[in-house]
């Protein structure tokens, strides 16, 4: 039996919603010549995004062990979309930039995903986008999400 989307716990509606919308960036993303760009980048591109961490400091933020943010690190290093600096404070550490490559990568992000948002304005009405929005947004802070995105430390579900 196939399951129509309606007849979904809100739980999925909005976490397969968020998907297809992921798809469909990845998707223009590919288009656009970024198609080496996964949706996982961005989980640790968000952390590096506010200011450079070291990876110590990337670790505790993700959540992860200091091995499994090394590694992370280096994928995105030989992908051109980190690298690692001395600290000025301290020549005893590495701190994460972001690339030029990473910064046009954001910006090309957030205009696809601006985009997006437009045609469903265009599609459903502006309205129906913005309670939609408020909607989801409400439930994130009915259970405590809200500090996590503003703090950029989210992280999917254990």
């Amino acid at each position: 039996m196939v399951v129509h989307p309606s007849r979904l716990d809100l739980s999925l509606v909005a976490l397969f919603a968020g998907w297809a919308m992921t798809d469909e960036v990845q998707r223009r993303l590919a288009d656009r010549g970024l198609g080496d760009l996964r949706f996982n980048d961005g989980v640790v591109i968000q952390h590096v995004l506010a200011a450079p961490l070291s990876i110590t400091a990337l670790a505790e933020r993700m959540g992860v062990t200091q091995q499994a943010a090394s590694k992370a690190v280096k994928d995105l290093e030989n992908r051109g979309l980190l690298q690692r600096i001395t600290d000025p404070a301290d020549a005893r550490t590495k701190l994460l930039h972001l690339t030029e490559h990473a910064r046009q990568a954001v910006e090309v992000t957030r205009d696809l995903r601006r985009d997006l948002e437009t045609e469903l304005e265009t599609e459903f009405g502006a309205g129906r986008v913005e309670d939609a929005r408020a909607l989801l947004a409400a439930v994130i802070g009915r259970f405590g999400g809200d500090d996590a995105i503003r703090a950029r430390r989210v992280r999917p579900p254990r």
